[in-house]
């Protein structure tokens, strides 16, 4: 080979290299806290936190149906169990590391102890439904321990030749918050189980687990489920688990494990390769930390790394003070998709308050769907990330649940369509007081998800039915104030405010239910005479005011505080992620807009610092979004790289990842803005695979903070409006390969 096509395969090699090194979290001691340090891993249903123990490794898993609730009460989400691996082989451990690998969606633990090198690998396989812990040695027997399996809910546990199993029922077991404290009607079963594989040396059952000693390689395979099943008419109950996962497990394991891996990395690679980012180097120094000290160097806490290498930003605030590490920023973002695809696949359950992972049998807010913007939240970003199959799951709840809100709706508030409550379950359940805009709320995602594919099927059959009804419950709800403006009824700007007629969370969200169901009637040529009542409805509506302090006003009377730092701003929702303000289209609003968020401030819990990123950046303003972004990696995020509201709280990640993509590509208004809010901080970059509205995929690459060069695709060639560095032009689409 020549020198120059040798320096092409360095430079190449190299580059390989330093990207699988950005897309991992590595750390050089085991997890002792499930919270702060465990790592974890899901295939959509199942779950699972990893410690990475050395004498002992703990995995707590999840499956996520596993859920007491009924359809009068929220109930909550539930631990399952834990796998413990309880390990002989004593000494001195060297070069411990465990790390995870998003780019393959690999977890790894390896150390050496008595000069033999230990490797364990972990996956959560989508393809097979299963999850697989392997345990390698290079000497050959130098495996011996016990195998052993932890039910969460106190059930029956057996053990065997070939593996354990926990089963029960959910009978009798309550949220401490619930309002029925009785047995619910709902009670599922469900049932755990592991086999277990070995190479060499022997497997016997011991004191109910499995002992195994010996032996070269161990291999654990492990399912679980309910009998739950996300129709009503079925009264929430389908087949007992046992089948399903028994024939699971036994096609697992009679695949070699090179192929179970190769399928599942194939599997999660055409979802999550479909989007590069990057946003600058970090200095070589600050990439060889351990993801915990990393996340401390950027907070200026590491003094050994961050001296010398101090980095502001390009500006004088002394809070940006920190290793530069550009490459985290990404890194998170793209930890966001990996958590995405994690737990949220086509014929699951979407993610939840925690995402899929969770500890407890009494979790904070009950590990639910929280209505008034979390699992909003949680889904803003999926489409615009090229994670559009994972909005699905979404969907099929919200369809799901819509008959007994209808049915509670009608009973109670005595008008058609159907309104939900803050916290919500999977049987339609839902406990806290009415929040009659939050049905608005979670119809909104229905909207993007199809302007963002225009897939005609789904709107047709899952969104266009939940916005009439949606409609028609308004039509039946809003009120006429003294000045003949249509107004929502009295009601709490959320968890915030006094209870009155038309505060801007019920109206932005009632114009924008009515925006979306007037293009979705024109789209599908449907219901003309509906949509016309529906327009006049709209011009109707009691608008957004500016207030006397130049803000934009919470509530229909002047009653902002300047002082007022709340977490919640849903006087917001119009700049994002509705599209009533925006500096293009109604810039006195949009100052408004910025009046109130300097009040309210740049601190708050994780989730309220993501939507703050996002809000800045419809605002176009870069430089504040990226401040607010840099605080809450300092403030918000754990050392796993979960985020904290606190407690852990998924939609922070996801809400991270939102404002990046709000950042690099808006497309609400009707044309692709490309680095709409492009902070200072990156002034060259490069993005491949995000999405804009309209099915289109964009690539952007720039330097010095300027577009250099950009790629618009669709499946079929379109024209589209672009902003490029400040100019609008017209362009036509590439065909997408």
């Amino acid at each position: 080979m020549n020198l120059p096509l040798l320096l092409l395969a360095f430079l190449l090699t190299s580059a390989a290299s330093a990207m699988a090194a950005d897309m991992k979290l590595f750390y050089d001691k085991p997890a002792k806290d499930w919270e702060t340090e465990a790592l974890p891993i899901g295939n959509g249903r199942l779950g699972a936190m990893i410690f990475g123990g050395v004498e002992r490794e703990r995995i707590q898993f999840n499956e996520d149906s596993l859920w007491i609730g009924d359809e009068t009460d929220t109930g909550a989400y539930q631990a399952f169990g834990d796998l413990f691996i309880d390990f002989d082989n004593m000494g001195t451990t060297a070069g411990y590391r465990r790390e995870l690998d998003i780019a393959r969606a690999v977890h790894t633990v390896s150390y050496a102890k008595d000069g033999v090198n230990f490797r364990r690998e972990y996956f959560a396989s989508h393809p097979a439904g299963v999850m697989i812990f392997r345990t390698t040695a290079d000497k050959p027997g130098a495996l011996s321990g016990a195998v052993s399996l932890a039910d969460a809910h106190k059930g029956t546990s057996t053990a065997d030749a070939e593996g354990l199993t926990i089963k029960g029922n959910l009978a009798g077991y309550v949220h401490s918050l619930s309002r029925n404290r009785s047995e619910y009607g709902i009670a599922l079963d469900y049932e755990g189980r592991t086999l277990v594989r070995h190479e060499g040396g022997t497997l016997e059952v011991k004191d109910g687990k499995l002992v195994f000693k010996d032996v070269d390689t161990l291999t654990i395979y492990l399912d679980g489920g309910t009998d739950y099943i996300n129709q009503r008419n079925k009264k929430w109950r389908g087949e007992h688990p046992h089948a399903a996962i028994a024939a699971r497990l036994a096609k697992a394991a009679s695949t070699p494990y090179a192929e179970l891996l190769a399928a599942h990395e194939n599997d999660y690679q055409s979802l999550f390769n479909r989007l590069s980012l990057n946003l600058g180097k970090t200095p070589e120094a600050v990439l060889q930390l351990p993801t915990d000290r990393r996340l401390a160097a950027y907070r200026g806490g590491d003094q050994a790394v961050a001296k010398g290498v101090s980095y502001d930003g390009q500006t004088n605030d002394p809070t940006l003070k920190g290793a530069p590490d550009p490459e985290l920023e990404a890194l998170i973002f793209q930890f966001a998709r990996y958590l995405m695809i994690a737990c949220s696949r086509p014929g699951d359950l979407p993610a939840n308050l925690q995402g899929l992972w969770n500890e407890s049998n009494n979790p904070k807010w009950r590990c639910d769907y929280h209505a008034n913007i979390n699992v909003q939240m949680n889904y803003w970003f999926v489409d615009a990330a090229n994670l559009g199959e994972c909005f699905i799951p979404y969907s099929e709840w919200l369809n799901s649940v819509i008959p007994v809100r209808r049915d509670e709706t009608k009973k109670e508030l005595h008008v058609r369509g159907w309104a939900t409550r803050w916290e919500n379950g999977i049987f339609g359940g839902a406990t806290c007081p009415w929040s009659r805009a939050d049905g608005a709320w979670l119809s909104q995602n229905l909207w993007d998800h199809y302007a963002f594919t225009r897939d005609q099927e789904f709107l047709r059959n899952r969104a266009y039915p939940v916005f009439k009804e949606l409609c028609e419950f308004w039509e039946d709800s809003l009120q006429e104030d003294p000045k003949g403006r249509l107004v929502a009824p009295p009601s709490k700007s959320p968890e915030h405010g006094p209870v009155v007629a038309g505060n801007s969370y019920d109206q932005q969200l009632v114009y924008d239910l009515f925006t979306n169901y007037i293009e979705a009637s024109k789209d599908l040529g449907v219901d003309e005479g509906y949509r016309a009542k529906v327009e006049e409805m709209r011009s109707g509506l009691l608008e957004p005011k500016i207030g006397k302090w130049g803000q934009l006003q919470e509530w229909a009377e002047d009653l902002d505080d300047p002082k007022d730092q709340h977490r919640h701003f849903s006087h917001m929702i119009a700049v994002y992620p509705g599209r009533q303000i925006s500096p293009s289209t109604t810039p006195e609003l949009a100052e408004a807009a910025k009046v109130s968020m300097n009040a309210r401030g740049d601190e708050s819990t994780g989730w309220s610092r993501a939507w703050k990123i996002c809000v800045w950046a419809r605002l176009q303003d870069g430089n504040r979004a990226y401040k607010i972004l840099n605080g809450m990696i300092k403030s918000s995020f754990l050392p796993n790289l979960l985020a904290t509201h606190p407690p852990f709280q998924i939609d922070g990640n996801f809400g991270y990842a939102a404002g990046v993509c709000e950042m690099l590509l808006q497309s609400q208004t009707g044309e692709i803005q490309l680095l709409p809010a492009l902070p200072q901080v990156w002034p060259e970059g490069k993005v491949t695979g995000l999405m804009a509205r309209g099915n289109f995929t964009v690539d952007i690459e720039w330097k010095d903070g300027k577009v250099v060069n950009f790629r618009i695709a669709s499946p079929e060639p379109r024209e589209v409006k672009v902003r490029v560095n400040g100019e609008v032009k017209t362009v036509k689409s590439e065909v997408l390969k």
